[in-house]
């Protein structure tokens, strides 16, 4: 019964799409990345309930006055910058690290396709950050949020389908 399991997350996206169109935006993003303070503001009332913001508004507004002469880097300009090599290694190591847990030895699979099947979820979840990292400031978290969760409760649907006949 190991795929009413796997469905279970698909069940989970599904209503976490749901709710999704009933919370706001982050405030911040509104503030730095759209420059909507009314929307900034209204959004902190919703997640935060009725009290003064002021202050964490100004936060924000010198937090967008210290990176307006910032430039937006693209991917292939972090992975040039050599200070944040640190860091790429460390994600780079939990990447591959998620590979040894075991996932595709547990899916029945012929032992002569477990590595293949493992080099492709890794390619496939280190494609997934570029790309998404490279649109997360194009079009937002929420976006990001909605094709993402959309994407997964679909394919889960698929699979269970699939498993299921």
């Amino acid at each position: 019964t190991w795929h009413m399991l796997l469905s279970f997350s698909g069940v989970m996206a599904s209503i976490q799409l749901l709710f999704l169109p009933f919370f706001p935006e982050s405030p911040p993003y509104l503030l730095l990345q759209r420059g909507d303070k009314a929307g900034c503001l209204k959004a902190m009332k919703q997640l935060w309930g009725e009290r003064n913001y002021q202050a964490e508004f100004d936060d924000l507004l010198k937090e967008k006055a210290t990176t307006k002469g910032t430039k937006i880097m693209t991917v292939l300009e972090v992975l040039r910058e050599r200070s944040v090599y640190p860091q790429l290694g460390t994600m780079l190591m939990l990447l591959l690290s998620l590979q040894l847990c075991g996932l595709s030895a547990t899916a029945n699979l012929q032992e002569s396709i477990i590595p293949y099947v493992s080099l492709g979820v890794a390619v496939s979840e280190i494609i997934s950050v570029i790309f998404c990292s490279s649109i997360i400031d194009r079009f937002g978290r929420r976006m990001l949020l909605w094709s993402g969760y959309s994407l997964m409760a679909l394919i889960l649907v698929l699979l269970e389908a699939s498993l299921l006949l």
